[in-house]
C-alpha cells in the first residue's frame, strides 16, 4: 500500500491463493483503502521476455480489475525478492522471520519503484 497522496509505499499483508479467494480479499481491500489503482508484479526473464508467469500475472490483473473496478498498473518485479531479502539480512533479521516478512517488504519495494517511476514521469 502506499500513502494517500502515492509517494511512500509500505508492507501491507501478503494474499495467499491456498488459503482462499484472492480476488475478493484484494475488492475487499480495495474498498476499505479506497485504492484507485492496484499494481500488479509482473515477472520476467532477465532479458525482458514475459513467459508463462507473466500470462497468469495478466490475467490475474484482468480479473481484479472487473473485480473492483480500478485501474490496473504491471511493473517489473524482477530482482524484487533479492533486493528484499538483502534488506532484510542487513537489518539483522534471521532467517526465520525473513521467510514470513519477504514477501511482503518485496512487494514494498516493487510499489515504491512504480512510485518512483510514477514521479519522475511527473516531474
Amino acid at each position: 500500500m502506499s500513502d494517500p497522496i502515492g509517494i511512500i509505499a509500505q508492507p501491507h499483508v501478503v494474499l495467499d491463493r491456498k488459503q482462499g479467494d484472492v480476488i475478493a480479499a484484494i475488492r475487499d481491500l480495495c474498498e476499505e483503502y479506497e485504492v484507485k489503482t492496484v499494481v500488479v508484479g509482473l515477472p520476467t526473464s532477465l532479458s525482458g521476455e514475459e513467459g508463462p508467469a507473466a500470462v497468469k500475472a495478466r490475467e490475474l490483473g484482468t480479473a481484479v480489475s472487473a473485480a473492483t473496478g480500478c485501474d490496473i498498473s504491471f511493473f517489473d518485479e524482477r530482482f524484487t525478492t533479492v533486493q528484499a531479502e538483502s534488506a532484510l539480512i542487513e537489518g539483522g533479521m534471521r532467517r526465520r522471520q525473513r521467510r514470513e516478512t519477504i514477501d511482503k517488504v518485496a512487494a514494498a519495494m516493487m510499489l515504491q519503484g512504480y512510485l518512483d517511476t510514477r514521479s519522475n514521469d511527473d516531474s
